[in-house]
């Protein structure tokens, strides 16, 4: 067992030389056997090992013991340990998780903790082949990322260096008959052996049925989750290159592809893409809650012929199709209610979306500024004051300049690819009679003054934030 461990680790280049390792040490006979490996390699690979155990307080003084046993084993040892008590069960009411995820938040959190205090490049845990096993089976049954599919990997970025995992090399087995040959005590936790859990169902249910039809069963799933990965990042360089030509933005938290440049990409790429997307959006910290179903509706609502649409995706992202644009955000404009503010004339307006309308009275008309997109002049003989600013309303209308009769605004927006979600806060200016005077950037009213119009003129800028943009 020795031997397939450093063989392993020697293949996945998973521990450096002259480096600090922090172990998560649980007690369980997993952790243990990897701790007691780790320090066999301690004086040839010249590491300096730094044990960490967290005590969720689940099971009150027998979670406490197993907290004890660790601090025992590594005085034995004679290796340094860094240990925390946590209530998980407070952390999990007040961000409202499950007890697997809050256990796992807390967990980690202190890992990063004891990695930076010791200045360690590597935190190494204890999963196994069988656990591999779960993991991808999982994955399967209940849908996952192509990246998913690959289940544990034997090394991932993870704070300054590297979570790595040296035991998927060997199942279960052998790591109770290594911890046997050498006397080795543990410690066990009776919910491992609770049904309840939708693993430990497929640990003591499923795996051992396809372990008595396929031997050696952890190491074929080991090599199917190398593979997944090699075929993965060779596919994943090649959706880089192409997504040069989907992006039109991005920043942080939101991103604007091209919905027809995305639909001329292969299957394959096109899901990759989307998870680069998602990855780039969600910080690299993609929830667990996001699975392949989301993946396949946007990829359906893409290729739908529909114009527009919106899906919610975990943690507030918000997918929203127009025409052919797919626009990812985070943006709290989704949350701008709507509004009707009075104006100043002369003055300036800042509204709920932080773009900015100013009121400037001339005393004459200019030609010169009739064109700007973002500019209107009025003949302040013919509006009433004073002015609001609002959104829209349901049946809103305007008279159009140099056109008989009135063009609803509904029209406007789709005629002009408005997204709906900007529709709801785009800015409209009315008189007190609730005359609609112009749409910033879009219509211009009969209320507009020309070379005819005697007297002063009223000109309305727009200064846009993201929440406008010229449309």
């Amino acid at each position: 067992m020795k031997r397939k461990v450093l063989q392993f680790i020697n293949k996945h280049q998973l521990i450096e030389d002259n480096s600090t390792i922090v172990v998560g040490v649980s007690g369980g006979p997993d952790s243990v056997c990897l701790l007691h490996l780790l320090l066999g390699l301690q004086e040839e690979r010249k590491i300096k090992i730094v044990v960490t155990h967290v005590d969720h307080m689940f099971r009150g003084k027998e979670s406490e013991d197993d907290m004890e046993f660790v601090k025992k084993l590594c005085s034995k040892l004679n290796v340094l340990v860094e240990t925390k008590q946590i209530d998980v069960s407070a952390y999990k009411q007040k961000n409202k998780v499950s007890a697997q995820v809050a256990a796992r938040d807390c967990r980690y959190s202190f890992f990063k903790e004891v990695m930076l205090k010791h200045n360690a490049t590597s935190l190494a845990l204890g999963q196994h082949g069988d656990d591999q096993v779960e993991t991808i089976l999982m994955k399967i049954s209940r849908g996952s990322s192509i990246p998913g599919y690959a289940g544990i990997l034997p090394k991932r970025a993870f704070e300054l260096g590297y979570v790595i995992r040296p035991l998927l090399s060997v199942g279960k087995e052998e790591v109770y008959r290594y911890l046997q040959e050498n006397g080795i005590e543990y410690r066990t936790d009776p919910s491992n052996e609770k049904t309840v859990y939708t693993r430990n169902k497929i640990r003591h249910g499923v795996i051992p049925a396809l372990r008595e039809l396929y031997p050696g069963l952890h190491e074929k799933f080991q090599l199917f989750s190398e593979q997944m990965t090699e075929d993965n990042m060779l596919l994943e360089e090649l959706t880089k290159k192409e997504l040069n030509k989907v992006v039109e933005s991005k920043r942080e938290g939101n991103m604007v592809i091209h919905r027809n440049a995305l639909l001329l990409l292969p299957n394959p790429l096109q899901r990759r893409a989307i998870q680069l997307i998602l990855k780039y959006l969600y910080n690299n910290e993609v929830p667990l809650a996001l699975s392949s179903i989301h993946i396949k509706d946007l990829q359906s609502i893409l290729a739908s012929e529909q114009p527009s649409g919106i899906l919610n995706f975990p943690n507030g992202l918000i997918v929203e199709i127009s025409y052919n644009k797919c626009i990812f955000s985070f943006e709290s404009d989704k949350t701008v209610q709507p509004y009707c503010i009075e104006v100043d004339v002369p003055g300036k307006t800042i509204l709920p979306t932080k773009d900015e309308i100013i009121f400037t009275v001339w005393t004459h008309y200019k030609r010169a500024s009739t064109y700007e997109p973002n500019s209107a002049i009025l003949d302040l003989s013919k509006v009433k004051l004073p002015l609001y600013i609002r959104t829209r309303k349901k049946g809103d209308r305007i008279k159009l300049k140099g056109m008989q009769g009135s063009k609803k605004v509904k029209s406007i927006f789709i005629d002009s690819k408005i997204p709906i979600k900007k529709r709801e806060h785009w800015p409209i200016i009315v008189d007190a009679e609730d005359n609609l005077l112009w749409i910033p950037y879009l219509k211009r009213s009969s209320f507009e003054a020309s070379e005819e119009t005697k007297g002063p003129v009223l000109v309305i800028t727009t200064k846009s934030s993201y929440s406008l943009g010229g449309k």
